[in-house]
C-alpha cells in the first residue's frame, strides 16, 4: 500500500538545510514543495539546485503556504524560536534543528505554542532516530551491561574559526556549547536522563563564546558524565557507557555510528553495525521517516524525540552556560 507523500517546506539555505533536502528528494513517500530564505537570490538558486517548485524571499510566506503540511526549521539557533514559533502560528507542524532554541525560556515557548494549536513539534536530534542508537539504547535498557556507572563523550573541530563566523558570534547563539556540545549532552541524556548536578569549565573567546567545554554531569544514583566540546581542537568524537557489567564503545562519530563494540564480563566482544546504505548523514532519513510517521498518525510529537526530553537538555545547556559564564545579547 503506497504511503501518503508528506509535502515539506525548508526554512533556510544552509548546509544542513541542503543535506536534509537531497535526503528528502531520495524518500518516495517525501516531497519538498517550498524553500525560504531571508533573500530571494538564495531561496531561488536553493530551489533550482534542489527542482523545488516555489520559492520565498521571507519566511512568513512559507509558514502561510497552504501546501505545505510540515516545515524543516534549518536557521543557525538563535533564529528557531523566531523561525518554528511564526510556522507553528500559521498551522504547520515543524521539525526544528538543534539546539532546539537558545535556551530553555524559548523552547519552553515553543512547546506551549504547539500544545496550544495541537500541532506536532520535534527536535531534529537525529541521533535519536538512528537504528544503531536505538539498538545501543534498547540493549542499556535491557540491562546489557548492567547499571549504568559512567557515559564518556566528545564533539571538537579543530577548526580556527575566524572571529566573524558565526560559530563565533554571540549574536548567533555562537560558541562550542550550542553547536557541538549538544550532542554528547543528549546522549547522556538518553542513557541516563536529567542530571541533578552540573559542573563546567571552559576556556571563552574575546568575543565571549566557549572555544571549548568541559563538563560533568552528576545523577542521583551516583553516575556521572565526563562530556567535551570544542572548536578549536579536534577530538575523537567517540562515546562509552559503562556499567556494573560491563561497556560499550562508539569508537568514532558517536552521533552517527557505523558500528559500537559490546563488552560483557566473561565474554567475547560483540560488535553491533549498521545496515548497508546507513551513512553518516542517512541518520536525516531516519529522522524524516520518523516526522512523517508521526504527523500522518495525527501524533503531536515523537516518542523517540520527546518534547520533554528537548526541554531537559536545553535546561542542562542553561545550566552549563550559567556556570562558564556565557550569555547571549538576546538573553539581556
Amino acid at each position: 500500500m503506497e504511503r501518503e507523500r508528506v509535502r515539506w517546506g525548508v526554512l533556510a539555505t544552509g548546509g544542513i538545510a541542503a543535506s536534509f533536502t537531497a535526503n528528502l528528494l531520495d524518500m518516495p513517500d517525501a516531497e519538498v514543495v517550498a524553500v525560504a530564505s531571508r533573500s530571494d537570490a538564495s531561496a531561488k538558486a536553493f530551489a533550482e539546485r534542489f527542482g523545488i517548485p516555489r520559492a520565498y524571499g521571507d519566511w512568513s510566506s512559507l509558514a502561510e503556504d497552504e501546501d505545505v503540511d510540515v516545515v524543516y526549521v534549518a536557521t543557525p539557533h538563535s533564529a528557531h524560536r523566531a523561525a518554528a514559533g511564526l510556522c507553528l502560528e500559521a498551522g504547520r507542524a515543524v521539525l526544528c534543528e538543534k539546539a532546539f532554541t537558545l535556551n530553555s525560556r524559548e523552547a519552553e515557548e515553543l512547546v506551549t505554542l504547539a500544545r496550544s494549536r495541537d500541532l506536532f513539534l520535534m527536535e531534529a536530534m537525529w541521533m535519536y532516530c538512528h537504528p544503531l542508537i536505538r539498538r545501543l539504547k534498547a540493549l542499556v535498557d535491557d540491562g546489557a551491561i548492567g547499571e549504568v556507572r559512567t557515559v564518556q563523550a566528545d564533539f571538537g573541530l579543530a577548526g580556527p574559526f575566524p572571529p566573524a563566523h558565526r560559530l563565533r558570534d554571540p549574536a548567533q547563539g555562537g560558541g562550542a556549547l550550542l553547536d557541538l556540545g549538544v550532542y554528547p549532552v543528549s546522549f547522556a541524556h538518553l542513557i541516563l536522563g536529567e542530571p541533578s548536578e552540573v559542573t563546567a569549565r571552559a576556556t571563552l573567546s574575546d568575543e565571549g563564546v566557549d572555544l571549548r567545554t568541559g563538563m560533568l554531569l552528576s545523577w542521583e544514583n551516583g553516575a556521572h558524565a565526563l562530556l567535551n566540546c570544542s572548536i578549536d581542537a579536534g577530538t575523537p568524537v567517540t562515546a562509552s557507557i559503562t556499567g556494573s557489567k560491563g561497556r560499550i564503545d562508539i569508537p568514532h562519530g558517536f552521533f552517527y555510528p557505523d558500528r559500537f563494540v559490546l563488552h560483557r564480563d566473561g565474554r567475547e566482544p560483540q560488535e553491533f553495525t549498521a545496515e548497508p546504505g546507513d551513512g553518516p548523514r542517512d541518520s536525516l532519513r531516519h529522522e524524516a521517516g520518523e516526522v512523517m510517521h508521526r504527523v500522518r498518525a495525527g501524533d503531536t510529537e515523537s516518542p523517540l524525540v520527546p518534547l520533554a526530553g528537548s526541554l531537559a537538555v536545553m535546561r542542562t545547556l542553561d545550566s552549563v552556560r550559567e556556570r562558564i559564564g556565557v550569555r547571549y545579547p538576546s538573553e539581556g
